[in-house]
């Protein structure tokens, strides 16, 4: 029998497909409630008690100096606030390669609880320490906390499930972002938390999912790629797999990674420097890039930041448009929750194009209906009707794929350096345009959604063109349909697999190639 042949076979497992244990059903729920729950509670968290935070801010200032801020000042020190939680998401995305290298996808979950407990405490006590120095400097805190979750999650679920279940277990993380989002509108209602009373509570409840995660994480296992191809102790990843699968045969996952770790000991450990220089990984790195650019460039957080212009015309009444955003969050928790259920039936590639396409025809409509809606008394209500479709062309598409695609489409070498790269350009992506959006709107307008569907439109046919479909594929069938885009010669013989022993150099090598299986 030809090599070929036999690792194709130990590669597709067939006659077997994973099934979600209970054991694998709880550590995603766990891993994602702990982590990604907390990126989007902070993500709004701050949006309902804006005006009694800020006169917190003012209350405080006075009792030290006498004097009341000017308002350009408390416009800074409220930008300060919004800005660091981004900036703080960078730098967290800037320390997952080298924690997840050293300390494991879940011993880095289990440290980055620190960046979530610590702050908590302190914005839960900085009304009564009188200090808003501390809600500045919590925000940058629990930033790296969502940084380093928004990027390890992915990867950690990603490497425990198997193929089939690849992308709905990937999905989850970003349900549970969309969950804390609501969460955060929820609780910040005026009738609950969002009062002088309560929000400091309400700042400092992103604590409770950290030492929950605390408590029960250890109990689960690490990722059996990392026992086996970086830690190199293939009878823990063999015991990892046992509990996670439900059944004792696990050769044709281990034949897998094996495969996967000859690729990892011909390349090597990739920094990010070497990803980015890297010809056998050019592709990956662009889509991953576009992808990731075009998720925040898209606009999804000047469309909610734009809510109140949208639905004040429309009737809905000033004191309302905290419920109507409520009403918004949780179409995005549905619609995600969609996501889950369809992703390994109508694979990410479409998806993907739907979810853009969809945003890209709801910021064009939305630009039409801004313009007229006071000359034509329906637009205003089409103009809501945008936003909803919006937010379900992102929330089925664009938010969740494209960290499960970076999980996909890089071998354990470089994932950790590409999940850097990714989570930076997303975070800095975001910063740019929480930045930059009051200026477009008070230059273009509501012409400015005009940007955003052109980004749409741009990211769509890239992602036809170039971004293949993974569903149901292997890491190692990946990374095969990438050669051929990226032109590099893949080959690997049998005996080196069998050996388990690091392949001779080859002349693949001596080329700068990858080298990986026919």
């Amino acid at each position: 029998m030809k090599p070929t042949k036999k690792l194709e076979s130990a590669g597709t497992c067939e006659g077997r497909k994973g099934k979600m244990t209970l054991l694998l059903a709880c550590v995603t729920l766990v891993s994602a409630f702990g982590s990604s729950f907390q990126y989007g509670y902070n993500v709004s968290v701050i949006n309902n008690p804006e005006v009694i935070m800020k006169n917190f801010y003012n209350q405080t200032y006075f009792n030290r100096t006498s004097n009341f801020m000017d308002s350009s000042f408390q416009t800074l020190l409220w930008s300060l606030t919004v800005s660091m939680f981004p900036l703080g998401g960078f730098f967290g995305s800037l320390m997952v390669g080298p924690l997840v290298n050293k300390c494991g996808r879940k011993g880095t979950l289990l440290v980055n609880n620190i960046f979530s407990i610590v702050p908590a405490i302190l914005m839960g006590t900085s009304k009564v320490a009188k200090t808003f120095e501390v809600i500045i400097l919590s925000r940058i805190i629990v930033g790296i906390c969502a940084g380093l979750s928004s990027n390890v999650v992915p990867m950690y679920l990603g490497e425990m499930s198997p193929k089939n279940l690849r992308g709905a277990t990937g999905v989850v993380p970003q349900l549970f972002i969309t969950i804390g989002i609501l969460a955060a509108q929820v609780l910040g209602l005026t009738k609950i938390l969002g009062t002088i009373e309560g929000w400091p509570v309400l700042l400092g409840l992103t604590g409770i999912p950290a030492v929950m995660e605390l408590l029960l994480l250890p109990f689960f296992p690490e990722s059996p790629r990392y026992l086996l191809i970086q830690k190199g102790n293939e009878e823990q990843a063999r015991q990892a797999l046992r509990r996670l699968r439900g059944w004792d045969d696990v050769d044709d996952e281990i034949e897998e990674m094996r495969q996967e770790d000859q690729s990892e000991k011909l390349e090597g450990r990739l920094s990010v420097f070497n990803l980015c220089t890297f010809q056998a990984l050019r592709w990956q790195l662009i889509s991953i890039i576009i992808m990731m650019m075009g998720q925040q460039l898209s606009g999804i957080n000047a469309v909610f930041y734009y809510t109140n212009n949208i639905f004040e015309p429309a009737g809905v009444n000033l004191n309302d448009v905290q419920y109507v955003t409520v009403g918004i969050g949780a179409v995005n928790v549905v619609m995600t929750c969609v996501a889950v259920l369809i992703i390994e039936s109508l694979g990410r590639k479409l998806l993907l194009l739907a979810g853009f396409g969809i945003c890209c025809v709801a910021c064009a409509v939305l630009t039409v209906a801004l313009n007229l809606q006071f000359t034509v008394w329906w637009m205003k209500y089409l103009s809501i009707v945008c936003v909803v479709a919006y937010v379900i062309g992102h929330a089925i598409g664009a938010s969740p794929i494209p960290s499960v695609m970076i999980t996909e489409m890089f071998l354990q070498s470089s994932r950790p350096a590409a999940f850097m790269v990714g989570g930076s350009v997303h975070w800095l992506s975001n910063f740019t345009v929480g930045l930059v959006f009051s200026y477009m709107q008070k230059g273009l307008g509501a012409y400015c959604f005009l940007v955003f569907s052109a980004i749409c439109l741009a990211t769509a046919i890239y992602i036809f063109f170039i971004v293949p479909e993974t569903k149901g594929k292997t890491f190692m069938e990946i990374n095969q349909i990438m050669a051929k885009r990226n032109k590099v010669e893949l080959q690997m013989d049998k005996e080196e697999l069998d050996d388990f022993q690091p392949a001779p150099e080859t002349e693949k090598k001596k080329e700068g190639h990858a080298v990986s299986v026919l």
